[in-house]
């Protein structure tokens, strides 16, 4: 166990509040994988059984879903942080690769004129919206590098699974909804030779959906860093494909590194800044940076909670059930400063990446979930978790 655990006294209460549970010993927690809950015994018996998954939550975990939601989101609160929280993003219906042309008159209108224009040098990223732990990701900078990505996956369409990064490969059947997001290209980077590690970095935190509905977030946030050096992508002349390796953070891709690129937010306190416009070399990431930081996650899981509150046939919080979800966040480091991006949110995260070394935070996590201090105060951090949303979906009942 590391440092900074609580011990915890024999009162004690759940996290999920769950008002209409009978006082007796015969109940039901359904701890389990989403395929094995018996979903249907969560709503006939709500008081009866708790369960560790919302039954409908692809407003979230689906990238496709969770672009729209977003989107539709922000058509009615323009002034939500989401406008800056989160990278522009597209999401298309690709089951053919003759289909694509057709889109650059609609739904990709504005990103061909952006292709288009002189002197672009933007990058975007393809994601399929129904894959997960980094598979099928593809860079790309122009209307015929997009193309070509599309022709190979059509191309392999005919194999059950099309071979990807080393040591990965991604379902054919997923590939047909995807998001393409404008690629990030001011990351926050720190000195190499104080960490040390080399490259990118994202953010990933866990965050507790519980009962009908409150939010909190997990402030031991771990930082998941490339397996190379960041450089800006590139093509070659030949129009190769561009290498993902410096960009792509994902622990499940880097599986044969071990927790080598896993390390807390928190200890990157002192670290020498090496990104922004102007950047002298004497900036450091503070512990009031690193706090800036983490509020605007907080505040960026309460505006797309609140989202996905409003797309209930996609979102349907259920009083007797809660959630663990592996949330991925990139800070951008631009002239006004921090701005923290939105990445996905992951049900069933890869708890297991985080490695021996940081194994004691996920023992918190779990003792944080599970019991609570009988003073249920006003403090929004309780055990390291911040409550970011907290309010009733049609009353105590939810759905």
């Amino acid at each position: 166990m590391g440092p900074d655990t609580d011990s915890h006294s024999s009162q004690t209460t759940t996290l999920v509040s769950w008002p209409g549970a009978p006082l007796t010993e015969s109940l039901l927690i359904q701890w389990a994988t989403y395929d094995s809950i018996d979903h249907s015994l969560t709503s006939s018996d709500s008081n009866l059984v708790l369960s560790s998954s919302y039954t409908i939550r692809k407003a979230l975990i689906r990238k496709h879903f969770l672009a729209r939601c977003i989107q539709s989101y922000l058509v009615k609160h323009p002034e939500s942080s989401l406008a800056n929280a989160v990278p522009r993003t597209w999401d298309i219906d690709v089951p053919y690769l003759d289909e694509l042309d057709e889109m650059w008159g609609d739904e990709l209108w504005d990103l061909g004129n952006e292709l288009d224009a002189d002197g672009s040098k933007n990058w975007y990223i393809l994601k399929p919206g129904m894959a997960d732990r980094g598979m099928g990701i593809r860079l790309f900078d122009s209307r015929h590098s997009l193309w070509k990505v599309f022709q190979e996956f059509e191309e392999d369409s005919d194999d059950e699974q099309i071979e990807d990064t080393p040591g990965s490969s991604v379902m054919a059947s997923q590939l047909r909804h995807f998001v393409i997001q404008e690629y990030v290209s001011t990351p926050l980077l720190v000195d190499p030779n104080e960490i040390p590690l080399t490259g990118e970095f994202h953010l990933r935190t866990y965050v507790v959906a519980a009962g009908a509905v409150t939010v909190f977030m997990y402030e031991r946030i771990l930082a998941l860093f490339s397996a190379e050096p960041y450089q800006s992508p590139t093509r070659s002349d030949n129009d190769s494909e561009v290498s993902l390796i410096p960009h792509l953070t994902n622990t499940s891709l880097q599986t044969h590194r071990g927790e080598e690129g896993v390390r807390l937010f928190d200890e990157l306190t002192g670290c020498h800044i090496l990104s922004g416009i102007g950047r002298s070399g004497n900036a450091v990431l503070d512990s009031l940076g690193i706090a800036e930081i983490k509020r605007q996650m907080a505040d960026t899981l309460s505006e797309t909670f609140r989202a996905a509150l409003e797309q209930p046939v996609h979102f349907q919080p259920l009083p007797n059930a809660f959630e663990l979800y592996g949330v991925d966040f990139l800070v951008s480091h631009e002239p006004a400063g921090f701005q923290v991006k939105l990445l996905e949110i992951n049900s069933e995260p890869a708890i297991e990446l985080t490695g021996p070394r940081l194994t004691w935070i996920l023992e918190d996590l779990f003792k944080a979930m599970g019991i609570g201090r009988r003073d249920r105060s006003q403090r929004e951090i309780h055990h390291h978790l911040r409550k970011c949303l907290e309010v009733k979906v049609r009353g105590s009942g939810g759905w």
